[in-house]
């Protein structure tokens, strides 16, 4: 077993004669027609052979073109070491003196090269040379920095992340102007070789942490990653819960935030997503835009919105419970307005209920599959047509509209489109309890999941800290449902 691994190593290994170099690449990269192969000669009287390897698409052709290939075959012929039949001392000068990049590195292997040139890098083979050299030009079309689809804000920056790595780490760069803030790279998939960068701040980010997050991501073994997606499944805790463990988001400012409180971020390459671990339930509730207004608009916010939280999980399911189990509960005039509104609908308020429900899911998957402006207009349009037929055809009540589109207003309030999702999956678990048991099926399930939510950790972080762990740090409730005036937050 060990014969057959150092054959292996020594076959992938550079040889001294420059074509069977090519011919190995060419082997390996055949009916790759994007590889683009190109000889040349390099200086007058040495005449050194060599050859240029690169995926088209991938470079920046004219730094290859200006600063490689023209001082190559140009200044090079200057240059020629003295005595001249010394090839050896002609490499290095070539190395030192003639390549006119900031960005180079040798390697041994052809392994290496190949995926150095299949991450958009120029190789460069010398004649009786056995190493070979990487020259940094990656240069693929990209999207530019524009300001976030998911997570906009009235008040705050408008830069948002884009699908290059490096682009994403030098916009929490910018923001982070500290020797302290580290960028660990590695690579994650066996055939799609994804960059991922790990972001911590060394002196605030717990070390254990850190390690979590670097062994969690160096166990997975899967063929692809294509998006960060993909990372944040295979890394999460609870695979089995309907809650995502790992926030997600497009803003710079959000990540360095999540930094400065001495969280990760794991950058994926070819996604404007970054994540951000830990996470906790109540930063998934939290927007920007809370720190960029004055403490008291930010609170009043805060409170709407988790009032509009629990209007979006359990609005629908009370409204079936009481009406088929609890009309004692309402004031009199309301029970008979009510009974009115529901005289003639065939259906008993579950089957109303789950209908209606159904329907919206149904309008709002429809529009984000829809181009912008015909979605949103599929979305309204839809939802006050199908309303008012279904009211004037007798199917369900007027109340019934009234809460399923107040409930369906309130889970647009909620800044974690992740959390939203979830409280719409279980909107309908609710509704189903409500109709067989009422109020006490409602807390039946509302007290299953908090018991969930209580045992649900993320890298070791309870997920509903601060509130669950109060008596370690009580600070923390500064920035809960109530915000503190930011010169009380200065850590």
């Amino acid at each position: 077993m060990a014969q057959n691994s150092n054959d292996k190593t020594n076959n992938n290994r550079m040889n001294k004669n420059l074509e069977t170099n090519i011919e190995t690449f060419k082997e390996i990269l055949k009916d790759c027609k994007d590889i683009v192969y190109r000889k040349i000669e390099i200086g007058k009287d040495i005449k050194l052979n060599a050859a240029i390897i690169y995926l088209d698409g991938m470079i920046d052709r004219n730094l290859v073109n200006e600063y490689v290939l023209t001082h190559l075959m140009l200044t090079c012929r200057m240059t020629e070491p003295n005595p001249k039949n010394r090839k050896g001392q002609f490499v290095e000068q070539i190395k030192k003196n003639v390549l006119a990049v900031s960005d180079m590195k040798e390697v041994e292997t052809i392994d290496d090269g190949i995926l150095n040139i299949l991450s958009g890098e120029t190789v460069l083979l010398l004649d009786d040379y056995e190493k070979i050299i990487i020259i940094g030009s990656r240069g693929w079309p990209m999207r530019s920095v524009s300001e976030p689809i998911t997570e906009s804000v009235i008040r705050g920056p408008r830069d948002g992340f884009t699908e290059t790595l490096r682009v994403n780490t030098a916009l929490i760069r910018r923001r982070i102007r500290d020797s302290q803030l580290k960028v660990h790279a590695m690579q994650v998939g066996r055939r799609s070789r994804t960059d991922v960068a790990i972001l911590y701040i060394e002196d605030i980010a717990d070390s254990g942490l850190v390690e979590e997050v670097k062994k969690r991501l160096e166990e997975i073994d899967v063929e692809a990653v294509i998006d960060s997606g993909f990372l944040e499944q295979l890394i999460e805790d609870n695979w089995i819960s309907i809650f995502p463990q790992i926030q997600n988001t497009e803003r710079a400012d959000v990540a360095s935030a999540a930094l400065y409180e001495g969280k990760t971020v794991i950058v994926v390459d070819n996604s404007p997503f970054v994540l951000i671990a830990p996470s906790t339930f109540n930063a998934m509730m939290q927007s920007a835009e809370d720190y960029h207004e004055r403490w008291m608009i930010a609170t009043v916010v805060r409170i709407l919105r988790y009032f509009a939280a629990f209007l979006s999980l359990l609005f629908p399911a009370l409204y079936v419970a009481i009406t088929s189990f609890h009309p004692q509960m309402l004031p009199t005039s309301l029970v008979i307005t009510l009974s009115a509104n529901r005289s003639g609908v065939p259906f008993p308020a579950i089957i109303e209920a789950l209908l209606m429900e159904v329907t919206i899911e149904l309008l709002r998957e429809a529009g984000v599959r829809l181009p912008g402006p015909i979605g949103a207009t599929i979305g309204i349009v839809g939802g006050l047509v199908i309303g008012q037929a279904a009211v004037e055809a007798g199917l369900v009540a007027p109340l019934m509209v009234i809460v399923v589109a107040v409930t369906a207003i309130a889970s647009f309030s909620i800044p974690s489109y992740n959390i939203a999702i979830a409280f719409r999956m279980l909107r309908f678990i609710f509704i189903v309890s409500a109709g067989f048991l009422g109020l006490y099926g409602i807390m039946l399930i509302l007290t299953a999941v908090l018991v969930h939510l209580c045992s649900l950790k993320s890298f070791n972080t309870p997920f509903l800290s601060p509130f669950v762990t109060v008596a370690e740090n009580t600070s923390a409730l500064k920035d809960t449902i109530v915000r503190a005036p930011t010169k009380f937050m200065k850590r």
